[in-house]
């Protein structure tokens, strides 16, 4: 039996991940999808002082208190800089990294770093320092079911989380492996950084959990 932790990205929360979880778990597998701080059922508890590092501590304390080991640790999109900094702060616990779609850091860098478009972003910000999310279209989402149920989880995400840097200086963190799925249904001619590890594809828009979960499963299934 392996361990999967399944980390949602900006605006979303573990909801999001309803559809695959229950395949992984028919497998013979344990699950959890955590909802970070600020967002979902907690939305309430959003403020400017949240940021990556908030949402680092929610998963290496989800860890710690339940006492994980060897854990697959799946990050959607944005959460490629939480699972980076996860990895670096308890190597010991994690056994896999899968960035899903998802940013991938070097030492020291911010969510902007990686992705530069995000400064426009914070720019129209709410207030100063809620961003509000994307339409789900632009996601990858299109049929009208799916479009009501993840536009209904969605959240503003804080500016802090974009600003925060990574800490990635662990050489153990480092040396964890890793592998990188890209969804290439909606963008197929995407620039992408160079990854270190094994790169798989899906055919699908961004969020893949949403769409294909039974391909996103498959694929997650070979590393059990």
């Amino acid at each position: 039996m392996a361990t999967y932790v399944l980390v949602h990205g900006a605006w979303h929360s573990g909801e999001v991940w309803d559809r695959v979880t229950p395949l992984l778990t028919a497998a013979g597998h344990r699950v959890l999808a955590p909802t970070l701080t600020g967002h979902g059922e907690t939305r309430h508890l959003l403020t400017p002082e949240i940021g990556l590092d908030t949402y680092i501590g929610d998963i290496v304390t989800l860890l710690r208190e339940r006492d994980l080991g060897d854990v697959i640790l799946v990050g959607h999109s944005y959460a490629g800089m939480i699972i980076s900094g996860v990895v670096n702060a308890v190597p010991e616990r994690v056994a896999h990294l899968v960035y899903l779609d998802a940013m991938v850091p070097v030492d020291g860098e911010t969510a902007v770093d990686v992705m530069p478009e995000i400064a426009g972003m914070i720019e129209s910000s709410v207030d100063g320092w809620r961003v509000p999310p994307f339409p789900v279209e632009f996601l990858g989402v299109t049929a009208p079911a799916d479009v009501a149920w993840v536009s209904g989880m969605l959240s503003d995400e804080p500016v802090r989380c974009y600003r925060q840097p990574v800490r990635m200086d662990d050489p153990a963190g480092q040396a964890v492996p890793r592998t990188h799925i890209h969804c290439v249904g909606e963008s197929p001619d995407v620039t992408r950084r160079p990854v270190d590890g094994e790169v798989w594809t899906l055919e699908s828009g961004h969020d893949c959990m949403v769409t294909v979960p039974d391909a996103l499963a498959e694929l997650l299934l070979k590393l059990g």
